[in-house]
């Protein structure tokens, strides 16, 4: 059936492993090999600069050879499952875990995860955001029983390794030192234009969390209590206004 011929040129198209499929014909078989191979080239090169366009930071952080072969056999294990393309590379992350290769740079994974929230960010639905003034107005007895909810664009990615400042570092031609190896948080969001990236205090990530989970803000202050010692409910609550995350508060 059709179907099944697609299928096959699909994954002979994203293998060097598999043979060129018979439904490819040509004057003589080597030549349509030949043509057959070149065009497997094209969709594959295609596939690894939309991967280097998403995770720049991570194509900086390993170099481009390394990265062009990590995701070469990424691409040959993980094709394309959507026809948008800025999807591609969900799974990019879990992927570098388990690539034998990047095992020296344990914090590669969490960097990937933050970049690929950048661009879930950026294609997430617009919406408007609170103004601070609606939560000035809210009776302060009872604020612990609101629950938030907010912007479609919010993602929080927490990691063991200092996974903002990386990132941060390499926003400029010249990468800055990393002077710590504190675990970080870090708050994606695009309340406006442009995505916003910015470091969490500790707790606050469980905290709005949980808040984006359906959580009132006295579940998340008591969820980002018990995540950290250090966690300062006030900070947290300055960081859900300060960011325009919030769009809407209900009971």
């Amino acid at each position: 059936m059709f179907t099944d011929v697609q299928a096959e040129i699909a994954a002979a198209l994203l293998s060097t492993a598999t043979p060129v499929p018979a439904a490819i014909k040509g004057a003589a078989r080597g030549r349509a090999e030949r043509r057959f191979a070149v065009y497997r080239n094209t969709v594959a090169a295609s596939l690894i600069e939309a991967l280097a366009a998403r995770f720049p930071v991570v194509a900086r952080l390993v170099g481009a050879d390394f990265f062009r072969a990590m995701a070469r056999a990424y691409v040959a294990k993980e094709p394309p499952r959507s026809p948008l393309l800025f999807q591609y590379g969900e799974s990019f992350p879990a992927f570098i875990t388990g690539f034998a290769p990047a095992a020296p740079l344990p914090y590669l994974a969490d960097v990937a995860r933050l970049e690929f929230a950048r661009g879930l960010a950026y294609h997430a639905a617009d919406a408007d955001p609170l103004a601070a003034s609606a939560f000035a107005a809210l009776d302060k007895g009872r604020l612990a029983e609101f629950a938030v909810r907010l912007h479609p664009s919010v993602f929080i990615v927490s990691s063991d390794h200092p996974i903002f400042s990386i990132w941060l570092a390499h926003q400029s031609q010249s990468v800055l030192p990393i002077s710590h190896r504190a675990a970080e948080s870090a708050l994606v969001a695009r309340p406006f234009l442009d995505v916003e990236t910015r470091r969490l205090a500790p707790g606050t990530d469980t905290f709005l969390t949980a808040l984006k989970s359906g959580s009132t803000i006295g579940e998340a202050v008591a969820a980002g209590a018990h995540a950290s010692s250090s966690f300062n409910a006030a900070e947290a609550l300055a960081t859900l206004i300060g960011a325009n995350i919030a769009i809407g508060l209900g009971t």
